[in-house]
């Protein structure tokens, strides 16, 4: 018989044990099951709201109805209404409190869910960069600098003319002298230059500047009489 008690008891111990476990794995809420709650709440206090506002217009009606025929009921007509308006009021007061209590719990879960992608992003940014090497990207860097260099190196060597280069200075020069050579010649063909005399010119006599002098004088005077008759003229 007492074995039989221990097995029960051992039994007993195991599922209340299991049981045990298994409520605290469950754990609390999560924040969409406290928010749903919240809403349920809010939808049965609202109408409870309806509920009171239209007995209060009841028993308002009441009390107008016996206010002169039965003062008695018209009383407790009003002292029910009066209960309703307390409780009504308590249910806006609890319905504010849910109200900010679920926008708290909205805007926490709305944190939680961008820190949550935040940190993912985060995550995977990080891996980005480890897959990355600043040695390896300074050298990648270098490189094509480089190869620029050697891109335009190759653009000056197609560009740069074939064959000799010549001094401008020196063809410019043997120019000169072919069409100096050209000149000579065209006035050799001509008969040359003309001789220059080599006997003094003759002097002018002294009778013949005396004569020029004596005509500049005359054509002078001649000049200052058209003068005068035309000032007279006019």
């Amino acid at each position: 018989m007492s074995k039989i008690a221990e097995f029960f008891k051992r039994s007993s111990s195991s599922s209340s044990s299991s049981h045990s476990r298994h409520h605290r794995s469950r754990g609390g809420p999560t924040p969409q099951e406290a928010i749903h709650k919240l809403r349920e709440t809010e939808e049965m206090l609202t109408k409870k709201q309806d509920y009171l506002e239209r007995r209060i217009d009841q028993e308002i009606a009441i009390a107008k109805k016996n206010g002169t025929k039965n003062k008695r009921v018209a009383l407790q007509a009003l002292k029910r209404k009066k209960r309703f308006e307390q409780q009504l009021t308590q249910i806006d007061g609890t319905l504010s409190t849910i109200e900010f209590q679920r926008e708290a719990l909205e805007n926490s879960h709305t944190n939680t869910e961008v820190l949550k992608n935040m940190g993912f992003a985060s995550k995977a940014l990080k891996q980005v960069h480890e897959s990355l090497d600043i040695n390896k990207i300074d050298d990648m860097m270098d490189d094509i600098t480089e190869q620029q260099d050697v891109a335009k190196e190759i653009s000056e060597a197609i560009s740069r003319p074939f064959g000799e280069t010549y001094d401008e200075d020196e063809l410019l020069a043997e120019l000169e002298e072919l069409e100096q050579e050209e000149l000579e010649d065209s006035m050799k063909t001509m008969g040359g230059l003309p001789s220059v005399p080599s006997a003094a010119l003759p002097s002018t006599r002294p009778s013949q500047r005396h004569r020029m002098r004596e005509s500049y004088k005359k054509r002078a005077e001649e000049d200052d009489d058209v003068r005068m008759l035309a000032s007279w003229a006019t």
